[in-house]
């Protein structure tokens, strides 16, 4: 079986890698030759526990291809993905130009059946649009090739993406013929062995469940935020009410831990276009505002904090930074609210050194020499006056705090996601801060 993926992405790259995994012969298809030139000498572009060593392995075998040659690489696949940006314009709307070109670009050079399928995120009504550009690059062609589209939304952890495709909890496809699901059911067939759901529906359903997976998971995050700043003012302890509520199969235990908000390519980006979507055909996603709006707010809960603690003037003190990434496991700085955070402590006249595990080269585009990078996690600390813990990666879990109270100046601790027990770094003489305890 041959397939194509077009978009080298953090999506298109898993998705192309974990298909050869499985033994498909996959082209993955990039506009940007450097990028195709490195992945052939085993560069990645993004930054993905386990990624690398499938890349190369797939490669080597000859499953896995890079060119930047569409028109060539399509010739007998069956499945071609649409795994493209949709970066949001000014206005929150999910910009469709690079799906639409690449769907343009399908018509123009396909030569046989196949299936096109949007992989990259998109509004309700995308396959539609995608639809028609190819029927009409086939009429200026003058040929009659059928052809169907199909939606099949990405649901990857940055940080666990390999685990996530290969064994998904469901996959969703939504399909308009019997042909296109017999397509998917077979090109699928290799991951369902273990029991894992196929759930196939009407296309504008899939893309709306992308859309409403995000957004309800941004929606538990906001909440458990908002409940973390009351649980402040009127002295309860969000983790104990974190821990209560958890227990309840209906809520779960996931995406409820406090923080200083939630950042990455996805969550932003979809509750933006959800309600830009839900604007443009005449409702108002008030809920989906209210998660944004509280959002934005704990971005700055932790600067708060320390203005609390320090003063509006922080012309003299010198900060550690734990964290860059939105998350732990990625190298992904897209909306990371440690961005945030810096520009403001910044903005006070504080010195900020930083350190992350992965993110430094990527933090550097954001915030260029207006900090210090540390070589390690204690190379931040040497005469700071607070460390702030913003994004938990494993190695910050169990810090030797003999050593951090020996190389602060004063010590002060701003926990941004509680992962520090609040009493034993208090006996230890630090003053701790935390979200919502």
């Amino acid at each position: 079986m041959k397939i194509a993926v077009v978009g080298t992405g953090y999506v298109g790259l898993v998705t192309g890698t974990c298909f050869a995994e499985v033994g498909i012969d996959v082209a993955c298809i990039d506009i940007d030759q450097k990028k195709i030139d490195g992945l052939k000498e085993g560069i990645m572009p993004i930054y993905e526990p386990g990624l690398e060593t499938m890349v190369k392995k797939n490669y080597e075998k000859g499953r896995l291809h890079f060119s930047t040659n569409l028109a060539e690489s399509i010739q007998g696949c069956e499945t071609a993905f649409i795994a493209v940006g949709t970066p949001p314009g000014e206005d929150g709307s999910a910009d469709l130009k690079y799906v639409l070109a690449v769907a343009r670009s399908i018509g123009e050079n396909m030569n046989n059946y196949m299936v096109v399928v949007t992989k990259s995120t998109v509004p309700v009504g995308t396959a539609q649009k995608v639809k028609k550009e190819v029927a009409d690059a086939l009429k200026r062609r003058g040929v009659d090739i059928p052809f169907d589209v199909a939606s099949n939304p990405e649901f990857l952890k940055e940080g666990a993406a390999i685990a996530d495709f290969l064994k998904p909890d469901r996959i969703v496809v939504g399909v308009e013929s019997e042909k296109a699901e017999e397509m998917m059911k077979k090109l699928y067939k290799p991951f369902l062995l273990n029991g894992h759901p196929t759930i196939f529906m009407d296309v504008p359903s899939a893309e709306m469940t992308k859309y409403a997976a995000n957004s309800m998971l941004a929606t538990k995050i906001s909440f458990m935020n908002d409940i973390a700043n009351l649980c402040e003012i009127m002295g309860a302890d969000v983790n104990m009410v974190r821990k209560g509520i958890g227990s309840d199969n209906r809520i779960g235990n996931k995406f409820i831990y406090p923080g200083v908000g939630y950042g990455g390519s996805c969550f932003p980006k979809d509750v933006k276009a959800l309600i830009k979507t839900a604007e443009d055909n005449g409702y108002t996603m008030s809920v989906l505002k209210a998660v944004e709006e509280v959002n934005e707010r704990q971005k700055s809960v932790m600067v708060t904090k320390v203005k609390s603690h320090f003063g509006t003037d922080l012309t003299g003190k010198t900060f550690a930074v734990w964290g860059l990434s939105f998350k732990p496991k990625t190298d992904d700085m897209r909306e990371a609210p440690s961005i945030v955070i810096i520009n403001a402590l910044l903005e006070m006249g504080a010195k900020i050194k930083v350190y992350d595990p992965i993110a430094m080269a990527e933090a550097k585009h954001d915030l260029k020499d207006t900090v210090t990078y540390a070589k390690d996690e204690y190379d931040t600390l040497i005469d700071v006056d607070a460390l702030l813990l913003v994004t938990e990666w494993p190695e910050f879990r169990v810090p030797n705090f003999d050593v951090v109270a020996r190389l602060m100046k004063s010590k002060v601790i701003f926990d941004g996601r509680n992962i520090y027990d609040k009493e034993e770094v208090k006996s230890l003489g630090f003053d701790y801060y935390g979200i919502g305890i």
